[in-house]
């Protein structure tokens, strides 16, 4: 087998392996955390809503991503996130046979529970968001509808709360047996064609019109009293307070007086003592002055005694004993390498000397032995004819069709893809075959036997009659 046939099996064997990856990749399906794979065409044993084991023909996976297998399954995604609705009733009638127009809003989604996924698929899958929306709305509107029928306009008006816990418990239900959660629910506001509603109101506002009207007249009143009492008292005030006044700024000077002349003196005694304070301080920081630069010329003389003896101590460190160890390291790195080159250059004289020998007597007996095999051989080959010859050749061909095909017998599993309608394993025996049929080929550029020629003479040379 030649070394292209190989390479070309080789690349063959790798491309098939790279596009078995490629597809593998590709059925690795992936969905956020606000959706549901739905994976379909293999059997799986779940819980229904009834607590009992079904067998249904799909799986899922809540977030994340998981393998599909190809040809056998396929996956499509449920949208899991809330689905805000907008609700919009016609007009229904109350309790009371007065007909209202009712506005809400609600949010539901896919309930996140194994059973109410596989509901909301079996429903939902095909249609999708929008769906659910829709679902959810004509749910919502039609207990919404039944609802307002059970309560009067007052009782919707007064209790909004109560209106909306019954149409979320009302719809709970219906919203549970297609795999849905209803998560909030509020009634906007409602209104009436009639003028009902206002109608309501309108008792309401006269009165409070009514009351407004007395209380604003009353506090006139009372504002007038009050203010005309206000001003007498003001007016007393004012005057009480002017005579105060006066006799406070009249004690206030008086008062003055006596502390500016307290002042006066307290300030002649305080200037009198700040000077002989000054004086005394001056003495006694000029003293303290002395005494420091008396300190500092003694300390200037102990650290000027202390560098000198630093310094002899360092000169003695970094270059006395450094030296002598230097001198001592050359020395001695110059007795070691004499006595390395000496041992070095004994050993490679010895070395070579061995070497030399026991070359010359391998070549001497690896000599001997080829020219004997070779007069052996030519020996061999004259007693031989071409058809012995051709004979060993094709003892030692099944050796040949056995080294082509054991690659292919080391090959776990094989997929071949192909668009005619011959079978995949027919290709693979023709391109075995192909190769075969190269050997002959190959054999004859290498040591000039013609097997064809050989085998053609052979069997023409049998079918003739014999004399």
């Amino acid at each position: 087998m030649s070394l292209l046939s190989i390479l070309i099996l080789a690349g063959a064997v790798l491309v098939l392996l790279a596009l078995l990856a490629l597809l593998l990749s590709k059925q690795y399906k992936r969905v956020g955390p606000n959706e549901a794979l739905i994976i379909s065409g293999r059997k799986k044993t779940v819980t229904g809503p009834d607590g009992g084991k079904i067998k249904v023909g799909y799986r899922y996976r809540l977030g994340g991503g998981t393998f599909v297998m190809p040809f056998l399954e396929t996956a499509d995604t449920l949208p899991m996130e809330v689905v805000p609705l907008s609700i919009r009733t016609p007009e229904v009638l109350t309790h009371g046979g007065v007909p209202i127009l009712a506005d809400a809003t609600a949010q539901v989604k896919i309930d996140s529970t194994e059973s109410a996924v596989l509901i909301a698929a079996e429903q939902f899958l095909a249609i999708g968001k929008d769906g659910i929306r829709e679902v959810a709305i004509n749910v919502l509107e039609g207990r919404m509808r039944e609802v307002i029928g059970t309560m009067t306009v007052e009782e919707i008006y007064r209790g909004r709360a109560e209106f909306n816990e019954k149409v979320i418990a009302a719809a709970k239900a219906d919203f549970a047996k297609m795999g849905l959660v209803l998560l909030a629910f509020a009634l906007k506001e409602f209104s009436d064609s009639q003028g009902y509603i206002s109608s309501l109101s309108k008792p309401l506002i006269t009165a409070a019109k009514r009351d407004a009207a007395i209380s604003e007249a009353e506090g006139e009143k009372e504002a007038v009293i009050k203010s005309s009492q206000a001003r007498k008292e003001a007016e007393v005030a004012r005057l009480q307070a002017e005579a105060q006044i006066a006799k406070a700024q009249w004690e206030n000077e008086t008062k003055k007086s006596d502390s500016l002349t307290l002042v006066n003196q307290k300030k002649a005694q305080a200037d009198f003592a700040y000077e002989l304070e000054r004086h005394r301080l001056n003495q006694e920081i000029k003293l303290q002055e002395s005494k420091v630069r008396q300190v500092e010329k003694e300390q200037a003389i102990k650290i000027e005694e202390l560098e000198i003896q630093r310094r002899e101590k360092e000169l003695q460190a970094n270059v006395v004993k450094p030296s002598d160890a230097r001198k001592y390291q050359i020395q001695s790195e110059a007795e070691a390498e004499e006595f390395r080159i000496q041992a070095e250059a004994r050993g490679k004289a010895e070395a070579v000397k061995l070497e030399g020998q026991a070359e010359a007597s391998r070549i001497k007996e690896r000599g001997a032995a080829e020219a004997e095999a070779m007069l052996k051989k030519a020996q061999s080959m004259d007693k031989y004819g071409d058809a012995a010859v051709l004979e060993m050749y094709m003892k030692v061909l099944p050796e040949i069709v056995r080294g082509v095909a054991e690659p292919l017998g080391r090959v776990d599993k094989i997929t071949v893809i192909g668009g005619d309608k011959s079978l995949g394993t027919t290709k693979i025996t023709a391109q075995v075959a192909e190769i075969l049929a190269q050997v002959p080929d190959v054999v004859k550029s290498l040591t000039g036997a013609d097997i064809k020629k050989f085998l053609k003479d052979k069997l023409s040379d049998e079918s003739k009659p014999a004399k």
